[in-house]
């Protein structure tokens, strides 16, 4: 089927050395494909061109899932074409259908290392040995040499939201391609981006909590306490304080305290224990 030494054909003969053994060290690409399939022949180009494009940081094995209808069973293949990608000998991440190139190849980015992605490693080593000014140069660095590497894009994000660079940072992050700004890191991003800004001229947080000490109806020093707690990582002390708010006064600031709690929602990503807990609460406040 192919020459390239980076495309094989896979059966259950050889699965276990190519693919769960191959993917202890480097990323192993299953095309699950049948004869009949038409789909399956257009996409078989693209892939074996990506494989000798990327020059082996990735093997495509091939499985006829007609003749190899065990290891098809095994892995739930219920459509054809299945591609799923194996790390560490496990299935990591699929997609299904014959993609464009250019789909194939951002799939593919999410977990193949690139030269850029060393030097971001190398920088969030000086980051937690609190070099933050090396941390950001290596950051720029990698940027210039992968302007395209959304890893690199999202880490100098945070880094640039760290230091206060709101605007830099949401400009850095709003440039990215559609599909990468809906991803949860960067929408997590965004949202606490925002919670930064609330806070950039809020008074401190001990003035705050005297402010509701003596006036628990102090809407304003609430809203800007709950803020401040997340900007400090008590997430569901901010909660709390978004759910009082909302139970005070509902209409402060046109609905801010539910629009905080749903913002810091997205920054959990949507689950969890903390957001069922409170997404609830919050539901039976308003209903």
């Amino acid at each position: 089927m192919s020459d390239s030494p980076f495309v094989i054909e896979v059966n259950a003969e050889n699965f276990q050395r190519v693919v769960i053994e191959g993917s202890m060290e480097r990323p192993v690409l299953v095309d699950f494909w049948a004869d009949w399939c038409n789909p399956c022949k257009i996409l078989m180009p693209i892939l074996a061109s990506l494989a000798e494009a990327y020059q082996g940081k990735f093997i495509l094995a091939k499985l006829n899932t007609e003749e190899q209808r065990e290891l098809a069973a095994q892995y739930g293949i219920r459509s054809l074409p299945t591609v799923k990608l194996f790390r560490n000998g496990q299935p990591l991440d699929e997609f299904m259908g014959a993609l464009p190139e250019s789909e194939i190849r951002t799939f593919l980015d999410r977990h193949i290392p690139r030269e850029s992605d060393l030097i971001l490693a190398q920088a969030e080593q000086l980051l937690q040995q609190g070099d933050s000014e090396g941390a950001g140069e290596l950051m720029l660095k990698a940027n210039q040499m992968e302007p395209d590497n959304p890893r690199v894009l999202l880490a100098l994000g945070r880094y640039l939201t760290d230091q206060g660079r709101l605007d830099d940072a949401q400009a850095l992050l709003n440039a990215l391609p559609a599909e990468e700004r809906e991803t949860p890191e960067v929408t997590a991003l965004l949202a606490r981006i925002e919670f930064d800004r609330t806070c950039a001229d809020a008074p401190a947080v001990e003035e705050l909590e005297k402010r509701l000490e003596a006036d628990p109806d102090d809407s304003k020093a609430r809203f800007q306490l709950a803020n401040h707690k997340v900007i400090n990582n008590d997430l569901e002390g901010a909660l709390e304080q978004f759910l009082i708010l909302m139970q005070k006064d509902r209409q402060y600031n046109d609905d801010a305290a539910r629009k905080g709690m749903l913002k810091l929602f997205e920054m959990l990503g949507g689950e969890g224990e903390l957001v069922k807990r409170y997404r609830n609460r919050m539901f039976n406040i308003l209903h």
